[in-house]
């Protein structure tokens, strides 16, 4: 019998299938792995903005500490300043450094440096 070109056999082609139960449950499996990717880029977007701000807190502490350090190089710059002024102010003026030293007997005359000898038991043989 010759196969006849009848409406119905084309229609039956052109149409898909009922969706099977693995497509079903490929669908669902889809789903399930996007929405659990967009939770975790969420998670990640957070994390990367709370240690973007971190840095920033810890740059901005950085900056704070160089300022002070910085005004406490200024500060003692000034002072050593002030003290070299001092010592060539002085200078000129100092009579331990215009006279000549003392001999070394009269440097030492004041000091004890000999001690007597202690006698203890432990050291005695």
């Amino acid at each position: 019998m010759p196969h006849s070109s009848d409406s119905s056999d084309s229609s039956s082609f052109s149409q898909s299938p009922p969706p099977s139960k693995q497509d079903s449950s490929d669908d669902m499996r889809k789903v399930q792995r996007r929405e659990k990717n967009r939770i975790a880029a969420q998670k990640s977007r957070l994390r990367q903005t709370q240690k973007a701000d971190t840095l920033h807190l810890e740059s901005e502490d950085l900056e704070r500490q160089n300022a002070a350090l910085r005004r406490e190089i200024k500060q003692l710059t000034e002072e050593m300043k002030h003290f070299a002024s001092m010592l060539n102010s002085h200078e000129p003026l100092c009579s331990i450094l215009t006279s000549p030293p003392p001999p070394p007997e009269v440097l030492y005359a004041t000091h004890s440096f000999h001690q007597p000898h202690i006698s203890s038991p432990r050291f005695q043989h």
